[in-house]
């Protein structure tokens, strides 16, 4: 679990750096705010997809938060199925 849990993590990482060089290249006020808020950014990226060519990136981006809500939430309940 902890590999998987590295794993997404890294990609999520790639993929939220994919989404601010294009927001720091349309404003670097926004992309400060995207390091900030990386919701922002992921709201952003979803709102310009197509026109900055992010698609791909948006939806491997938005899987992986899925994978690690869901991971979350079964380490989550194994650990108070431990205590």
């Amino acid at each position: 679990m902890e590999i998987l849990s590295i794993l997404l993590f890294l990609g999520f990482l790639a993929c939220w750096i994919m989404v601010l060089i294009p927001l720091f290249k349309e404003n670097v006020g926004l992309g400060i705010l995207g390091i900030i808020c990386g919701l922002f950014a992921f709201i952003w990226g979803w709102i310009k997809a197509k026109e900055k060519g992010l698609t791909k990136v948006m939806i491997i981006w938005t899987i992986i938060w899925i994978l690690l809500i869901i991971l979350n939430l079964f380490t989550m309940g194994s650990m108070l199925q431990n205590m």
